[in-house]
């Protein structure tokens, strides 16, 4: 079986999620950086979800990227 797009942006979006979790967990690393990888790994999870046609995950995720775009936004401007 070969490996199609979904699974790499799938282990992509994870690694992102965790880059973002150390982050956040690194008090001298700026906030904004978190707000950016986790933004990354939720558009990618968002986007394993419409692949799969997984509701709970699309839905998830939606809103976590509406709720990051936000904190983005205020930290940036």
């Amino acid at each position: 079986k070969t490996l199609g797009l979904v699974w790499y942006v799938k282990w992509f979006a994870t690694i992102m999620v965790l880059i973002a979790v150390i982050c956040r967990s690194v008090p001298e690393v700026d906030k904004v950086w978190d707000i950016i990888f986790s933004l990354i790994g939720t558009f990618g999870w968002l986007y394993v979800g419409l692949a799969w046609k997984d509701r709970a995950l699309i839905m998830l995720n939606a809103v976590i990227v509406v709720m990051l775009t936000s904190g983005l936004l205020r930290a940036v401007l």
